[in-house]
């Protein structure tokens, strides 16, 4: 899946650039984002892995939802 791997050079990404937030971030945003970068690739994954298409499209929501937490979280 193209968009699978796009999606994991951005949580690599993610994790690079929370490494330089400050440290009282550590339990707030740097996880909150970690945790969003994380639940867009997993529930991508697990989307393609299911076989009904309702399935796949509420997995597919789901990282839809979590790209647009991470995006807030990046502004």
């Amino acid at each position: 899946m193209k968009v699978w791997g796009k999606v994991f050079k951005l949580l690599k990404l993610v994790y690079e650039v929370t490494k330089s937030f400050p440290s009282e971030e550590k339990f707030v945003l740097i996880s909150d984002m970690r945790r969003a970068a994380n639940s867009i690739a997993h529930n991508i994954a697990e989307g393609y892995g299911r076989f009904e298409v309702k399935e796949k499209t509420r997995f597919y929501k789901i990282s839809r939802g979590s790209s647009y937490y991470l995006k807030f979280q990046m502004i």
